[in-house]
Formats: structure tokens, sequence, C-alpha cells
């Protein structure tokens, strides 16, 4: 048997504090089989020091990472990157490894095929504010960035390397365009069945992680970086079923809007810190504190858009979700409360100050009715 030529397995996970800047990851190399021939099955279990990264429980610091999705590597030549997920010694999944959690759903309701198009918008960031914006003062207000170009667009040689990186990876990006404040941009990941969603936008965050640190840059995902007349950063959720994109899709798209409209006080929680300042009903957003939807609206909870009333069928748009959302338990929640199904609980997350004026905000309104 002839020598194995060494190469480069990177292996990145979801650290304990967020899955948008908290990815970690290192390197290890592999001659026990060659890049050739590999398969996700062929790479060993890992392990780090979780008390360099705070994910560890007592006096037993390591942690062990699995593989689950390997990808071709972004930047290094003979070289791939394997996603993992954190375990505790002794087996139990680490408190904030929810893909866990998702895939255990997903897989539990495999028949209903549910697909995701997650719209990720982002600032990029340099020292501490957008990039390129005057020194002292703001830019001209919003109306030429969308979609714009000219000398007007800030950042997009950044958002095209970012979205090639991606295809390079053989993400599921579906596109990209300038938003509507300058140095905010939107990639799109999907559409993806289950997991994977939240498998390929945990990737294509760690990629621009990568691009940023190069540059010395940042990527922003705060729903409200910049407050006044601003847009805030979302990260509407496009959902479906394989009865929604079938004939007559549009009465179980209609029944998981009624489904929605008695869980949303505790779905909200799912999609993201710091959500309340950016649902406002301005800029687009509709309010947390209530469940609206309709066709072709940008103002509602959710829309429905015109082609889908018309053809019967197809898919809706949650708009409520914040940039720094977790992808997976968001899809999870999301497919969970739209469906009826036992969703994952408002016990897994770390609980917000907004939550309790979210639910006075909700009852006042009630209240008035």
């Amino acid at each position: 048997m002839s020598p194995v030529t060494p190469w480069i397995a990177e292996y990145l996970w979801v650290a304990g504090q967020n899955t948008y800047d908290d990815l970690r990851s290192k390197y290890k190399t592999m001659t026990s089989v060659s890049i050739e021939k590999v398969t996700l099955g062929d790479m060993p279990e890992w392990n780090f020091d979780g008390s360099s990264t705070g994910q560890h429980r007592g006096h037993n610091t390591e942690i062990i990472i699995k593989p689950v999705a390997m990808f071709p590597h972004p930047f290094l030549e003979n070289a791939k990157a394997v996603l993992a997920e954190c375990y505790y010694p002794d087996g139990e999944a680490e408190r904030s490894n929810t893909r866990k959690v998702a895939a255990e759903l997903f897989e539990a309701h495999k028949e209903d095929e549910p697909m995701f198009g997650l719209e990720q918008e982002y600032f990029i960031f340099k020292n501490g504010k957008p990039f390129m914006w005057p020194e002292n003062g703001y830019p001209a207000p919003q109306k030429n960035y969308y979609c714009g170009n000219g000398s007007q667009v800030c950042g997009r040689e950044l958002a095209l390397e970012h979205y090639q990186a991606c295809l390079r990876t053989g993400l599921k990006i579906s596109g990209v365009n300038a938003e509507v404040a300058p140095s905010q941009w939107e990639f799109q990941i999907g559409p993806c069945i289950g997991v994977e969603q939240g498998d390929h936008m945990i990737m294509a965050r760690w990629i621009f992680q990568k691009i940023a640190e190069k540059y010395g840059l940042e990527i922003n995902y705060e729903p409200k970086p910049i407050k006044g007349d601003w847009n805030g950063s979302g990260c509407h959720m496009n959902f479906s079923t394989k009865a929604m994109r079938e004939e007559g899709g549009l009465k179980h798209i209609e029944a998981a809007c009624e489904r929605l409209s008695k869980t949303f006080l505790d779905d909200v929680k799912f999609y993201g810190a710091d959500n309340l300042e950016r649902m406002t009903g301005a800029h687009e957003t509709s309010k947390l504190s209530e469940f609206t939807w309709g066709v072709g609206t940008r103002h509602t909870s959710v829309r429905i858009g015109n082609d889908i009333a018309r053809d019967g069928k197809g898919y809706y748009e949650d708009r409520r979700p914040a940039a720094n959302i977790d992808p997976y338990i968001a899809t999870a929640r999301l497919f969970a409360s739209s469906l009826g199904y036992e969703a994952p609980p408002v016990s897994l997350l770390t609980p917000q100050p907004w939550w309790d004026a979210l639910e006075a905000e909700a009852k006042r309104k009630e209240a008035k009715q």
C-alpha cells in the first residue's frame, strides 16, 4: 500500500456564547486516509480544553468534538473543513449543542421534508462602527443603498469575496445583495432540508469570520446596531413542508399561521437576543407583542407571497427572526410550532430581560381588545 499524502482537516465547532462570532477551530494532520477517498465516517472524534472556551463542567474540562459534516476547505489547499458537535466526556451533549436538539426533531418528522431558506443580514464594522461611515456624523439617509450600485455602496468587495468562498465550500448560498443601510448586506442560505440549514449557515458565518480576520474587520449581527432611523438586521426564515409545496398547499400554510398565532410569545424568544429593539413596527418590521400575517405584506409577522397566494402552494416567510439567531434552534422551533408538534422548550434558552416587557405589552393589547 502506498503511503498517504498528509492533508489538513480544520475542525470547527460552535462554542458556548453564540452561533455567529464564537466559532472555534483547530487543525489536524490526516494520514490515515487520503483526501480523495475520505468520508465523514473516516473522521475521528477529537477534543479540546473546555475551560478555555467556558464550556467545561466541573473539574473534567475536556470537551469531545464529533464530526457531523465535512466540506471542501474554502481557503486552504489539500484540506477539508469539518463541522463538529460538542459533548461532555460522559457522552452527554454539551449545554450549547442545539444542533443535536434540532437534528433529533427533524429526524423524528423527516416525512414532512421541512425546507428552509434564511436571509442573513449583517453590518460590516471596523473599530466599533460601520465600515466606511464618516468619521464624525452619519452618511446620507437610507434611500439609495438597497441593491444599489455606485460610490454610495460600502463593502461590496468583502460581500462578494464571502459569496465566492461559500460557493467553493459547496454551501447552498442562493444570493447576495446590498441592504437598506450603508455597509449593511445580506446573503441567503438555502433551500436546505432540516438540520442542513443550520449547518450551512454556521459554515457561512465561519467563512465570514475568517475573511473579516484577514482585513481587521468585524461582521456585526446585532439586531439594531445603529440606533435611530436606520434599519436593523434580521434573518428572515422562509419555510415550507412537503404538503405546503404540493397542490392545495396554501391551506397548510394558513393552518400553520393559525398555530403560530397561539405560540408567538414563546416562539419569538428563539428569534435572537435584544430583538425587541429591532421589531418596533417601523423599518419594515412588525411588533413582537402581536402576531399578524398577510399576503404580500412586509409589516406583518409572516408574509405569504403574492405568487404563493396565486398558485395556491409554496412557502411562507417569517420576518421576525433577528440576525443573531441560532439557526438550529430557531428553525426547529418554527417547524414544530407551525405543525403543532412538541417544540423545543424555552428552558433551553438563557432568560432575557426584554421577555417580561414583551409579555406585559401583549397583555395590555389583549386587554384593549
